[in-house]
């Protein structure tokens, strides 16, 4: 007996767990299958080294707590009635150097232009006008944006010129992250970081046309959070919000295909031969290639736009983690000058000059491994929930390429190690106590890992696709489903390759689920967000 449902999502990412949640909520019979054996996706926190030590091995900074819509519309449930809590450190960011010296960004701006001005008196002053002008950019468009529906190009560029903030935001466009940085800031150093800042999540350093993220990401370096309880709690949670309004999670299993019946998504077959009916819609969280080729089959779609799919561009830049279980707390050289710098949320090391970090950029785009620097994170001096009292987690995270230029992908089973090493001891450089002695455990996880760990993660591409101007706003991932819905009726994208990206931002799923439930002729139970209401009313949106 085939069961049916009235909509079933593959894919229980963030993403496709908030789809469900809000569609659940609204009275609809939901389903969602999921491949790995835990939902969640990217927010994944597993023991991989001693018991005990909980590691957040994909996402860990929460970069729009501030803004995501969902966190909001299901606070009745996450925070009164369950128990979620982000832990919001200060210094938020830190780039510590071999001569002691250290840059922090905290969320007090006088702070920031205080440790700005020990490199740069001008430096300072330039941040603090930026951080407030780059705090309007966000508030009044960036934000917002981040849950509206993408406009087409010409009609984004004619509300954008409408205003100040639209026609700043547009001159910004067109120039590349390393433009803007060295624009702003005369010292080395300083340059360093903001350009690090502007390009961590994959924005290539001299691209042009996607550098509208630059004043958000810069904006957001005073904001990312930490989810006490690890990544997967927030997922957790969210379960626990669908399971309470009727819906399903089914894990582990395979989609073997989208059921087309009529020219209409009508259900899903999973390898076993099992079938699901859906009544009303599916929603596939996976990436175009998966969700169109593989699931619905060309045999189902138009040639041009089988064609559009396969031009589908992969990140460049993809991540190498380390996960260190350690005894004591890490303690950095530049903290006997700088004491905040042990506190901050994310540090940056490695790089001493900017030209040390386009090196490593440049190497990645050749693919070709580079003795660079890279961010980490000790979390539970902010959550010691995250280790056994008196203990710690650390995490490595480098910017790597997925295909190695000798070697190819499968060359990382080979120097996994010898790269782990070199990272380490590019750590103890700067904070000597994390001796031998100190690590008690480590665990290494690939570009490689990441593909084959997470099915929507294809070459290690932790964002869905490259951040690239023929893949983003209107055309992510391609016109003809730049507003969730497909060709085939009935059929929704909603993940991270749809807008506005990657990143634990909700977007891509608050958004398909406002889209379904307006053609379901659905009354939502959610009001439009403030930060949405209110740039509409300046025009902005």
């Amino acid at each position: 007996m085939t069961e049916e449902y009235d909509g079933i999502i593959i894919g229980a990412g963030p993403n496709g767990l908030t789809v469900a949640a809000y569609l659940a909520r609204a009275g609809l019979k939901i389903l969602v299958l999921e491949r790995r054996f835990e939902a969640g996706g990217g927010l994944a926190t597993e023991q991989v080294t001693l018991p005990g030590f909980l590691h957040n091995t994909h996402a860990v900074y929460m970069p729009m707590v501030d803004y995501a819509p969902p966190l909001v519309d299901f606070d009745d449930y996450l925070t009164k009635d369950y128990d979620l809590e982000f832990a919001f450190p200060s210094p938020v960011m830190a780039m510590p150097f071999e001569d002691g010296s250290s840059l922090c960004l905290f969320q007090d701006t006088d702070k920031t232009c205080e440790s700005i001005g020990r490199f740069s008196r001008k430096d300072a002053e330039t941040y603090r006008g930026i951080a407030e002008r780059y705090r309007v950019l966000t508030e009044d468009f960036l934000g917002p944006a981040t849950y509206e529906l993408a406009k087409p190009a010409f009609e984004q560029l004619v509300t954008l010129q409408a205003t100040d903030v639209g026609r700043e935001i547009s001159e910004i466009t067109e120039k590349t992250p390393l433009d803007i940085v060295n624009g702003l800031f005369e010292n080395d150093r300083v340059r360093c970081l903001f350009l690090y800042l502007s390009c961590m999540w994959g924005l290539h350093h001299d691209l042009e046309g996607v550098s509208y993220l630059v004043p958000l990401l810069v904006n957001r370096a005073v904001n990312y959070r930490l989810v006490k309880g690890g990544s997967h709690h927030l997922a957790h949670l969210f379960t626990k919000v669908l399971y309470r309004h009727g819906g399903m999670i089914i894990s582990p299993v395979k989609v073997k295909r989208i059921v087309i019946e009529g020219g209409k998504a009508a259900g899903v077959e999973l390898g076993d031969g099992t079938l699901y009916k859906a009544n009303k819609f599916v929603a596939s969280s996976l990436d175009p290639y998966q969700t169109f080729l593989q699931l619905v089959g060309a045999q189902n779609l138009e040639e041009r736009f089988v064609t559009r799919i396969n031009d589908w561009k992969w990140e460049i830049t993809s991540l190498f983690h380390v996960h260190l279980a350690l005894d004591g707390a890490p303690q950095f050289n530049a903290a006997k000058s700088d004491p905040d710098l042990n506190n901050a949320l994310i540090i940056v090391l490695g790089y001493e000059t900017e030209e040390s970090l386009i090196r490593h950029y440049e190497a990645i785009h050749r693919g070709e491994l580079y003795p660079g620097g890279f961010n980490c994170c000790f979390p539970s001096l902010h959550d010691p929930k995250q280790a056994p009292p008196g203990k710690h987690t650390a995490l490595i995270s480098l910017h790597a390429p997925h295909d190695l230029k000798e070697g190819g992908s499968e060359r990382w089973y080979r120097i996994r190690e010898r790269e782990a090493d070199r990272c380490v001891e590019m750590l103890k450089k700067y904070a000597p106590n994390v001796s031998d002695e100190n690590i008690l455990w480590r665990y290494i996880t690939t570009p490689l890992d990441i593909g084959n760990k997470f099915a929507d993660m294809v070459k290690g591409s932790y964002k869905q696709g490259q951040y690239h101007p023929l893949q983003m706003g209107y055309l992510r991932p391609n016109e003809d489903c730049s507003h969730y819905a497909t060709p085939i009726e009935r059929l929704y994208v909603c993940g991270a390759s749809t807008f506005p990206g990657g990143l634990i931002t909700f977007g891509p799923g608050y958004n398909a689920a406002n889209k379904i439930a307006e053609d379901l002729g659905i009354e939502r139970w959610w009001p439009e967000p403030d930060c949405v209401r209110k740039a509409k009313a300046k025009g902005t949106l």
